[in-house]
């Protein structure tokens, strides 16, 4: 969109927060970088620039906005939305794999050369992968200056920086304050970091507006596995598999952002958890440009009118989530949970919750590989359905996550047996993220389709669809919530799920 100048300066005039993201505004006078919703007197249009990304704004030689703290604003929705190699190597690194392993790792991962990695992210995004995670670090610095008591030492090895004088110089270049001045800035408006638990870490995920939490938080409270997931006074908390440890996150709606508390083993994990966090809460979707097309359908329009902002609902763990879609084949949510509770117990890493009644960590597809089908209180056909998925998840025969191209991830899946379209559709709709997944054989949305006037037969239905894309998945919320299931409701304090 970056592109498009006269688009972007009426964005721009108008303050519309719908934007924040897609591109970024740098003033050429004051050689300051804004979003678009920047409350100050928009600059003269012969002075704006328009970049793609923060890396990209801060490699040209701009600062990041003091006022709209433009570094902070929702991640760009277009690498949520594709699936080609530029899109793939963004969500990889919003998920700190350039810190973990650098660019060789990165392009790795993508199956492609450290050159063509670097030369399609500098062709569409004008930065680098270096120069991108290296924006990246600075914004989790930022989240632990300003929330934290940490020492600076501590603050800069944990947001990713190989020395204290690296993170001094990135913080003075991006933000026009050193460290100690930034922690004083936050201190005189919001009060001095409060100093919580050993490794607690709590701030706020900004989101595009609207957002209806009713689907998103009452579909993972209604599933939640019990020992790994909870619902827990107004909060949904689950554990962390991270790359240094564990953690347990507690994600609570509000007005404007989603309140984050963050309980980590090694702060070094904090750029994972939170993209991990984000990732599971859909919180970067376009929800006014998914809504738009929907509403366009007459029999949908109303229910998209009275509700809208409807996320999917994603997973932290796309291989936890495909052992649990093969548990809950042809079962209630209560029997899914109760067999993924089952396997959490046998299986699980136990971890330690101070704050409720979490106990384990899901178990990895290497530690199922090598359990006993005979122990499962499954049918014959489901055991061989799963121990099969596990073994391929295991030895990388097929390959679920934010690298994947969805094509191969689905072709992958359908090959192995008891996988059928429902099962592989659900996956890639909330574990690979496509949001253009779709359930024509889904029993609720086949009832929900005939209630309002659609086709309900697969094919038929299907057709119809058409006209949703490529917002398929997110009709697919809207015609759940046409029921009275649970995961349609964020759950009353006397009916919080147990642990």
């Amino acid at each position: 969109m970056h592109t498009d100048t006269e688009r972007c300066v009426r964005a721009v005039q108008s303050k519309d927060a719908r934007f924040d993201g897609w591109f970024f505004t740098a003033v050429l006078t004051t050689r300051i970088y804004c979003r678009p919703s920047c409350p100050v007197v928009p600059p003269k249009p012969e002075n704006m620039v328009f970049y793609p990304s923060a890396a990209a704004c801060q490699q040209a030689g701009f600062r990041a906005c003091k006022r709209c703290r433009p570094d902070t604003s929702p991640g760009s929705p277009e690498w949520d939305v594709r699936a080609d190699t530029v899109a793939r190597a963004m969500r990889l690194i919003r998920d700190g794999v350039v810190d973990r392993e650098g660019v060789p790792g990165l392009a790795a991962r993508l199956g492609y050369s450290t050159r063509q990695i670097e030369r399609q992210l500098l062709a569409e995004l004008g930065a680098g992968p270096l120069a991108l995670a290296r924006a990246q670090r600075a914004q989790t610095a930022r989240v632990l200056i300003e929330t934290t008591a940490l020492p600076m030492a501590d603050v800069a090895f944990a947001a990713g920086f190989s020395s204290v004088r690296a993170f001094n110089e990135t913080v003075r270049e991006v933000f026009a304050l050193a460290p100690g001045e930034l922690r004083a800035r936050a201190a005189g408006t919001r009060g001095a970091p409060a100093a919580p638990s050993p490794g607690v870490i709590a701030l706020r995920l900004p989101y595009r507006t609207p957002l209806n939490p009713s689907n998103l938080f009452g579909h993972l409270a209604a599933t939640a596995v019990p020992g790994v997931e909870e619902w827990r006074d107004g909060a949904y908390r689950r554990t962390l598999a991270l790359p240094y440890g564990h953690g347990i996150a507690t994600l609570a709606p509000a007005t404007d952002h989603i309140a984050c508390r963050l309980h980590l083993t090694d702060l070094r994990d904090l750029a994972h958890a939170i993209s991990r966090c984000r990732w599971l809460l859909d919180l970067d979707a376009d929800p006014v440009a998914v809504d738009e097309q929907l509403g366009a359908d007459p029999l949908l329009a109303p229910h998209v009118t009275s509700a809208p902002g409807r996320r999917v609902p994603r997973t932290v763990d796309a291989a936890e989530f495909a052992v649990r879609a093969v548990l809950g084949q042809q079962v209630s949510t209560a029997a899914a949970r109760t067999h993924a509770g089952r396997l959490v117990t046998a299986h699980g890493t136990p971890v330690e919750d101070p704050g409720g009644g979490l106990t384990h960590l899901f178990p990895t597809p290497e530690a199922l590989a090598a359990l006993d089908p005979e122990a499962l209180a499954l049918p014959r056909s489901r055991r061989a359905t799963l121990t099969t998925l596990v073994a391929a998840l295991a030895d990388g025969t097929v390959k679920l996550g934010l690298d994947s191209d969805w094509d191969d991830a689905r072709a992958g899946l359908l090959a192995l047996p008891g996988f059928g379209p429902w099962t592989v559709e659900i996956i890639a709709m909330r574990a690979l993220g496509d949001p253009d997944a779709f359930l024509p054989t889904d029993l609720g949305v086949r009832r929900a389709a005939a209630g309002l006037g659609l086709p309900s037969t697969p094919a038929a239905l299907t057709a119809r669809a058409a006209a949703w894309r490529p917002w398929r998945a997110y009709a697919v919320q809207y015609l759940w919530a046409t029921d009275s299931h649970p995961i349609n409701h964020l759950p009353a304090r006397a009916e919080e799920v147990p642990s």
